[in-house]
Order: C-alpha cells, then sequence, then structure tokens
C-alpha cells in the first residue's frame, strides 16, 4: 500500500515538475525536499492549484484503491497452501524480471530506452518513482566514479588538459596538483584591486535585450556598452550550485552533484576566495536567503570565505519573499558594506534571488512588462531595475575607482528542448565592468570557467592556481581555441567552434554539428576532440576524489614570493 501510494504521489507531482525542469522528477526532486521552508513557501505562493489538485489525486485514488482491498479481502476463500506458494513464487520472479527490464547480468538502466535525442521523450517511458531512486543511486555511485562517460589513463588525460590550458610544461609547478600554474604574462598592479561578482540568479541570455532576448534587461543593456561585454558565453549547468562551482572555483561540471553539495570538497578546495584570502583581502558572501541553501554556508565558510551575510541578517527589509528579501534590500546592504571598506582590499560576492519562482517582487519599483503580474519576465525586470539602482550609487562611491565587478547568470531560468543538450538554453549574459575597464566586446566561445583566470589576469594577480580555464586577454589567446563545458541532468556537452561531442553515462561519446535548427548527427571524424571532452570528465573525477584541485599548504609555497608590484 505505501508503495503505491508514493507511486502515485510522484506521478501527480510530475506535470508540474516537468513544466518546471523539462524532465521527470530527479536528484534536484529529493535536493529540494532538504529545505521545506523554500519550498513549501514557493509551493504556497506559486503552486496552489497544483498543489490542491495533485493532493486530491492521490487522496482519492488512495480511497478507491483501500476500498478495493477491503472488498477483496472480505469475500477471500481460504487459500490453498500450494498453489498459493507457486502463484507467489512467479509473482516475484516476474516482479523481478520486470524491474530488472534485462535478461542481461546488468539491469536495464536510462539508457538502454534513450531512443530520443530529446531528454523528455526518453523519460516519459519510465515513471518517476523509479527516475527519482535511480537519480539517488547514480548521483551516489557516479560520485565515487573517476571513470563518468569511459576511460583514459592519467598520463594521456593530464596531456589533453594541459594542451587545452595551453601552456608550456614548464609551467606547471607541482607535481601533486598537476594543473597548479602561475600567469606568467600578468603584470602586478601597483595597488590591489577589490573584486565583486553578482551571480545573477536565473538570468538566461533569452532574457536580455543586448543578446537578442526579451528586452526585459534595459538596466544591463545599457551597462554593457559600458565594460567587457560577452555575448558569447555558456554555463556550465543549469541550477545554482552548479553555476558557483564554475564562477568561484572554476571547476569543471561532472555527472555528479556541484562540489558545493559533495563531501570532499568542503575543505581545502580551491576557490577565489582562498586565494584572495591568503593576499590579504578581506572575503564575504551575501545573500538575501538562507545561506544554508545548496549548502553554500558550509562550503563558503570552508573554502576562504570569512564573512557571511543572509536574510537573517538584513534589519527591516522593504520586501520579503519565499527566498528571502528582495533584490533591493540585497544591493542595498551590499552598497553599505563596501562603502564602509578602508585600505584593507575585499572580495564579495552577491546573489541575487529574486528572479526566482513564484515571482515575488516588491511593488510599484517598475513599469510591468506583461499581466499577470508574477511572471519571470517581471522578475527580470525587477531584478535588473535593483541591479541598476546599485550600479547608480557605486559609481558615485569611493570604491568605484578600485573594485573591478563580474555580472554573470548562474543559469537560464528554465532548460528545455528537444536536444539532449540545449546549447541555446545555455547561452548567458556577463559583464566586466568598474572603474579602470575600457569598453569592448568579447565574441570569442567562452566558458563560466574562464571567468576566474580573467578576473584574476585584469586584477594583475599571477599567483598559483589550478584552474583550468583560460584567461580571456592573455597575449596569445587568438591562438587557443574557445570551447565551453555544459552539463545537462547526466549528459556533457563539449562545444568548440560549431562541433559539439555529446557524452551520455553507458554509451560511446557522439560527435554531433550545432545547426540552426540544433543538433545534428556528424559525418566526420574527430577523434582528436572526442578526446579532449573526455579528458575534461575523467579530470574532473579524478580531481575531485583524489583531492587535486586546491591550493598547496602556506608552507609549502608562500604568496610572498608572487613578484612584486610594479609601480
Amino acid at each position: 500500500m505505501t508503495a503505491f501510494l508514493l507511486t502515485i504521489f510522484m506521478e501527480a507531482a510530475t506535470p508540474t515538475f516537468i513544466s518546471e525542469y523539462d524532465l521527470r522528477p530527479n536528484i534536484l526532486f529529493v535536493d529540494y525536499l532538504k529545505y521545506p521552508k523554500e519550498v513549501t513557501s514557493m509551493l504556497l505562493a506559486g503552486y496552489k492549484l497544483d498543489l490542491l489538485l495533485g493532493l486530491s489525486a492521490v487522496l482519492l485514488i488512495s480511497w478507491l484503491f483501500a476500498k478495493v482491498l477491503r472488498a477483496s479481502s472480505g469475500t477471500s476463500l481460504r487459500p490453498n497452501l500450494v498453489p498459493s506458494v507457486v502463484c507467489s513464487l512467479i509473482v516475484v520472479i516476474l516482479c523481478s524480471l520486470g524491474i530488472r527490464s534485462s535478461f542481461g547480468h546488468r539491469p536495464a538502466n536510462p539508457a538502454k530506452i534513450a531512443f530520443s535525442k530529446d531528454l523528455l521523450v526518453n523519460d516519459l517511458s519510465l515513471n518517476s518513482l523509479y527516475s527519482v531512486l535511480y537519480a539517488l543511486y547514480s548521483s551516489s555511485r557516479h560520485e565515487k566514479s573517476v571513470q563518468a562517460y569511459g576511460r583514459m589513463e592519467m598520463d594521456k588525460v593530464l596531456e589533453e588538459i594541459r594542451d587545452d590550458m595551453a601552456l608550456p610544461k614548464e609551467q606547471f609547478i607541482s607535481d601533486e596538483i598537476p594543473t597548479l600554474h602561475r600567469a606568467k604574462w600578468v603584470e602586478p598592479l601597483a595597488k590591489p584591486m577589490n573584486l565583486v561578482i553578482i551571480l545573477q540568479e536565473s538570468l538566461g541570455a533569452e532574457f536580455v535585450g543586448a543578446l537578442g532576448g526579451t528586452p526585459v534587461t534595459p538596466e544591463l543593456d545599457k551597462l554593457s556598452s559600458e565594460g567587457i561585454w560577452f555575448d558569447n558565453l555558456y554555463a556550465t549547468g543549469t541550477r545554482s550550485a552548479r553555476g558557483i562551482e564554475a564562477v568561484v572555483t572554476g571547476f569543471t561540471p561532472t555527472p555528479a552533484r556541484s562540489v558545493v553539495k559533495l563531501p570532499k570538497s568542503q575543505s581545502d578546495f580551491f576557490s577565489i576566495a582562498e586565494l584572495l584570502k591568503r593576499r590579504g583581502y578581506d572575503t564575504s558572501f551575501i545573500y538575501g536567503g538562507e545561506a544554508h541553501f545548496d549548502n553554500m554556508r558550509q562550503f563558503f565558510a570552508a573554502n576562504g570565505f570569512d564573512n557571511i551575510i543572509e536574510e537573517q541578517d538584513f534589519l527591516n527589509p522593504q520586501f520579503s519573499g519565499s527566498w528571502g528579501v528582495s533584490d533591493g534590500d540585497l544591493f542595498q546592504r551590499a552598497h553599505q558594506e563596501f562603502s564602509k571598506s578602508a585600505d584593507k582590499p575585499f572580495f564579495t560576492m552577491v546573489f541575487t534571488s529574486s528572479n526566482h519562482s513564484p515571482f515575488e517582487f516588491p511593488e510599484n519599483k517598475i513599469e510591468l512588462y506583461e499581466q499577470p503580474r508574477d511572471t519571470v519576465n517581471n522578475a527580470v525586470k525587477y531584478a535588473d531595475y535593483a541591479m541598476g539602482e546599485f550600479f547608480r550609487k557605486a559609481k558615485q562611491s569611493n570604491y568605484w575607482d578600485n573594485t573591478l565587478f563580474l555580472v554573470v547568470a548562474d543559469h537560464n531560468s528554465r532548460v528545455r528542448g528537444a536536444n539532449l543538450v540545449p546549447i541555446e538554453y545555455f547561452h548567458i549574459p556577463a559583464l566586466i565592468l568598474g572603474g579602470s575597464v575600457e569598453p569592448q566586446i568579447y565574441t570569442r566561445l567562452a566558458s563560466q570557467i574562464d571567468l576566474l583566470p580573467t578576473l584574476l589576469g585584469l586584477m594583475g594577480i599571477p599567483d598559483q592556481r589550478p584552474s583550468t580555464g583560460h584567461d580571456l586577454f592573455r597575449p596569445d589567446i587568438d591562438q587557443i581555441p574557445g570551447r565551453a563545458i555544459m552539463q545537462y541532468n547526466s549528459t556533457q556537452a563539449y562545444m568548440r567552434g560549431d562541433d559539439v561531442v555529446i557524452m551520455e553515462l553507458d554509451k560511446k561519446p557522439s560527435l554531433y554539428k550545432r545547426t540552426a535548427s540544433g543538433l545534428a548527427p556528424s559525418d566526420q571524424a574527430k577523434p582528436d576532440l572526442i578526446d579532449r571532452a573526455l579528458a575534461y570528465s575523467v579530470w574532473s573525477a579524478s580531481a575531485y576524489q583524489q583531492r587535486l584541485y586546491r591550493l598547496p599548504k602556506k608552507e609549502q609555497a608562500p604568496f610572498s614570493e608572487a613578484p612584486t608590484p610594479q609601480g
């Protein structure tokens, strides 16, 4: 009876989940259960009808099922032992075969029934309870695996990764940390620059007028001409934790959960905060919600962030919703914190939340883009308004001239489509601006993982780091092919130019061409590209498992060895 009720509940919850995420319930369904306050508030605010219909369906079907069981038990005759045992054994065998869905030595898994390039179509042939249970099993298994998409010897892996980093062998400075290097092309500055990263919740290119999207970001569109505007940059994933992973640590994605949530990365894992902290920076994280969400508080506190400001630290906010205080309150607090800074340099990550279902924001702040009020387009427009107000204040502040700002999305609002990886929905905006930044448009293909080394380069910091991304302004960047790595559920894409390698669990990598209508199978053989994609997959899992993505201990390589700033 319990299994039946659970199955009915999962199927009742499925239509709303598919509408939001374009997939059957998966590991995200379980992850969200860890945050009952946020999820309950979100459901009550934005999904009342879905909740009512779903619970009504579960109660009605449960009542009918119980009624049938009672009727059957009341009329049943005393069973004959031998036929009952035989029938029971037959039922157990048939159920076992049904669960395995295979006569082979291994049971079936979702890859066996992946007959379409549309992940949702493949998902629909399963049931939601199985999808969630398999996602739990798969998540646990692949967190321990170093061969998520195939096998490759570690010597070959390192050769491929280092070649992609485009650094001579002598620039790698540690046998224990294979990707550790210095950015020798970077010229140190006379005075340390502050750094502010503004991570915009769910701001895909489809909402950005300057990228050809819906015109609901007038403030960002105006700012795009005042700094370095990236119009060909791609997110590494579809969840906030994945965006944090890419922007704050520069780590490449895996089929497992983001390193923000994984146990082996909860200490001694590289982050830009830890690097800057070693240089004497004050480091902080400012968020309008509860910082425990997505395990952010634990990960940040253990990896270089000294001060964490969250919802409970905002006194008398103008507006609070399901996900915390409004972006207006968030940016006001950030401005206050930055204005208090003295001579000591600071690094802060500001993470917005107003553009999140159920899309709650203050009244009378913007002219609504559409009706009804609580829609994603209106929420994006409000979040953009709040950011614009912040920059108007920042330009008049004491910190503007010596601060580098990065505005970047964590991911798109909703990734969907009929391709194995719907690449167009990974396209996100990014903008670097500040008092000393010269405006330009950066058109080369780039990834979120490239932003960390690019920021350090602009700040004049050549210090050692294990990040594999490209400094997009290094002198030889024109000789380095741009590429992007995108994780979509358990599928990964490696894109270089119009060539895209798609890697699925338990399948061989496939090569596709990106076209105007989506991905099309490629008739070209490019084993070098497939090797590069596979190498990143194996490297990411190995670096996490073997703790290879970190800074050396301070006593091993003191940061005082960094080149003396030029006056």
